[in-house]
């Protein structure tokens, strides 16, 4: 390959969008019982369109990646305790940029534990967010 053909072909893939790249990817650890469950988030437009997990049937959590491709603006999480009427919010938290970049499992939100208000059962969760620049 001629060194022009090779600088052609750099200058190219120079040019590929940024939108090839993965899109963001919220991954939640969330344990109960035993039980861990994995449960991952991508950006959305409507936070409320967004639907609850059941952990255990005990609890839910609900993980909201708000923003695209491109960029996440906000996230929100919340644990609910499921009565035997409806849901009963626990804990909510809500995460701005600029996005930590460690590697570990709860890197953005550290490791949270919740109790249930009869019996004190445990729920623990934490999450990292991947492909997101602040």
């Amino acid at each position: 390959m001629h060194l022009a053909q090779l600088f052609a072909l750099l200058l190219a893939l120079c040019m590929i969008p940024a939108t090839l790249q993965a899109a963001p990817l919220l991954r939640c650890q969330v344990a109960y019982a035993g039980t861990i469950h994995q449960i991952e988030a991508a950006p959305a437009t409507d936070p409320y369109a967004v639907p609850s997990i059941d952990i255990g049937g005990r609890f839910r959590f609900k993980a909201v990646v708000i923003g695209d491709a491109a960029r996440v603006e906000y996230i929100k999480l919340y644990a609910y305790y499921q009565t035997p009427s409806q849901p009963v919010l626990l804990h909510a938290a809500k995460y701005l940029p600029p996005w930590p970049t460690g590697s570990a499992a709860n890197s953005l939100t550290g490791q949270h534990s919740l109790y249930s208000p009869d019996l004190g059962r445990e729920l623990q969760f934490g999450c990292a967010l991947q492909g997101a620049t602040s």
